[in-house]
Formats: C-alpha cells, structure tokens, sequence
C-alpha cells in the first residue's frame, strides 16, 4: 500500500473546486472489519479488486487496509473523503456500491459499524 504524507494530501487537493482548505476538511471514515474465519485470504483478494471500485469515485483521496495483529480475522479500513456526503451519499448511493457489496460484503461477520472521523486540533508540540 502506498505511504501517504498528509502535508501532501493536502496540497494536492488544495486547487480542487469547492474543496475546503486546511485539514480539517478531510474526512476519515473508519471501518472495523471482522471476516468470518477462515476467509482472510479470499477477503484480501476480493478487496484488492474493490479497491479500485472506490478509488475511483468522486471525493475519495486515499485509502488503507490493515491487519490486526492481535484478533484473527480482524481488519481496520481507513478512507480518506472531501466531505462525509462524499461516502454516505456519492459512494453508497452509487451503482459501483452495488460492485463492492457483492465483492466484499458477504466476508463480514457481524456487519461492521462505520464512523467518521475529524482531526482534533492539539497545537503545536513542544509546549
């Protein structure tokens, strides 16, 4: 998966039409995946087909899929979105969605919850 840099993401999509400016624009949705046992290896499969389903919709910015060390089974998605409508309504009111669920969404048990993150805005370090 590719190492993104956040003053990067930033600046790339800072000449994007209508896009908000400064972090706090980019939206994090975070999914908890658990996949029933035995099927991590299809699941990352299918996944590696999906991706491209939802890199390439309008909003998107980047995406990581990664593994949990301590619970078989268990995956964490992190999708980087311009706004939370991007995902809610763009994506999923989509027919690409329709793609994607039939590609991953039988891997999921139970279904998860997924939410939308903002960064926190802490200061400068070193105070």
């Amino acid at each position: 998966m590719a190492r993104w840099c956040w003053q990067c993401l930033i600046a790339k999509y800072r000449t994007v039409p209508g896009l908000a400016r400064g972090p706090h624009s980019i939206v994090l949705e975070v999914a908890i995946l658990d996949i029933v046992p035995g099927h991590s290896a299809e699941f990352e499969a299918a996944f590696a087909r999906a991706q491209h389903i939802i890199s390439s919709m309008p909003g998107y910015l980047s995406h990581e899929l990664r593994s949990c060390l301590e619970v078989d089974n268990r995956y964490i998605l992190l999708v980087r979105w311009e706004s939370v409508e991007a995902h809610t309504e763009g994506f999923r009111g989509s027919p690409q969605y329709l793609e994607w669920k039939a590609l991953l969404h039988h891997f999921y048990e139970p279904f998860p919850e997924v939410h939308h993150y903002l960064p926190v805005d802490l200061g400068p370090l070193g105070n």
